[in-house]
């Protein structure tokens, strides 16, 4: 039944929404449901999984039922000893939001059942012979939400339940007037605690309409341009080449630096930059002489996003240049 007059809600623009239309695409709550949801659509029990990955995509797999198995990652980000089977998937990762369509198509190309993870690069051209999934609260100010990309990637999706996200979503007006530490940092957890113990479900609406009142084009435009600038300031300082994999398809996550410095990520933190090693756990899951220990190690992702620009960038350039002359 219509609802009309009482409060007035908060309003958003419509009909912006990235990824539209409803054949060949699920909106769901999260990437790691959309990793999962992927694996259902192509029929497959078992997933090849990189060991250079969150950990709750293995958890939420795992509570799933799924078989997991591993492969390792080179220098180059390629991938070690991948030998599925005919009937086994393999997720591939966008890492930083820095690899271009090619270079994912490159990997993918080989396997029947590939599923590519674009959680950290929402912008990223989905590819017609895989499940292409994404997550939207990297690149948008929402609670949650995910999108999987892909033939018959519907296929199941109105079955789920509904996400229900306003109940925790206080922190997102919380941070514009208290910042992210404290009270808001606080709430914010209640959310990634619900995110945490959720099934695979439907997007919200509260997600599903600031997605499509969101003007997609700023976001674009302003983290090419501070990549590019961050790529000035700290590609002399950065042990790896960020320049590889990418062109103009690509539309970066973070600048991913890493400087073998332990210290640098807690000089980092005093000055408010908030952000940590990925994926820690992986330091006592894996050989101490790998790629992903050297990467958990040592990365920090610096932040890029539309919300900033030179004046942050050159404020964090400052800090990392004066840690490294002190090493001198």
């Amino acid at each position: 039944m219509m609802e009309i007059g009482s409060f007035i809600e908060l309003q958003f623009p419509k009909g912006l929404e990235y990824y539209k239309g409803d054949k060949d695409i699920a909106r769901l709550n999260t990437g790691r449901a959309g990793i999962w949801h992927g694996l259902t659509v192509l029929g497959c029990d078992t997933v090849w999984i990189p060991h250079y990955q969150c950990d709750s995509v293995r958890d939420f797999l795992n509570k799933k039922g799924v078989k997991i198995k591993y492969y390792s990652i080179d220098r180059e980000f390629n991938p070690i000893d991948l030998t599925p089977q005919k009937n086994e998937a393999v997720l591939f990762v966008n890492y930083f939001g820095i690899m271009s369509k090619s270079r994912m198509e490159s990997l993918a190309k080989s396997y029947k059942n590939a599923i590519i993870d674009n959680s950290q690069a929402f912008f990223a051209p989905p590819l017609d012979t895989c499940m292409n999934v994404y997550s939207c609260r990297k690149f948008v100010g929402v609670p949650d939400g995910a999108y999987v990309l892909g033939k018959n990637a519907d296929k199941k999706a109105e079955e789920y339940d509904e996400c229900h996200s306003s109940d925790t979503s206080l922190f997102m007006l919380q941070r514009i007037e208290y910042g992210c530490e404290g009270k808001a940092y606080e709430t914010r957890q209640k959310n990634e605690n619900r995110i945490e113990n959720e099934d695979c479900l439907k997007m919200s609406k509260l997600t599903r309409t600031i997605l499509d009142g969101t003007d997609y084009e700023v976001i674009k435009k302003k983290r090419v341009q501070n990549f590019a600038y961050a790529k000035k300031l700290f590609d002399k300082l950065n042990r790896l080449d960020v320049s590889k994999y990418y062109d103009d398809t690509v539309v970066p996550m973070v600048y991913p630096l890493l400087i073998e410095d332990t210290s640098l990520l807690y000089k980092l933190l005093d000055a408010k930059h908030f952000q940590g090693h990925w994926w820690n756990y992986l330091l006592k899951e894996t050989d101490a002489d790998s790629f992903e220990h050297y990467l958990s190690e040592y990365m920090i992702p610096i932040t890029i996003d539309q919300r900033y620009g030179k004046e942050e960038l050159d404020y964090l350039y400052g800090i990392i240049a004066e840690s490294e002359d002190n090493k001198v």
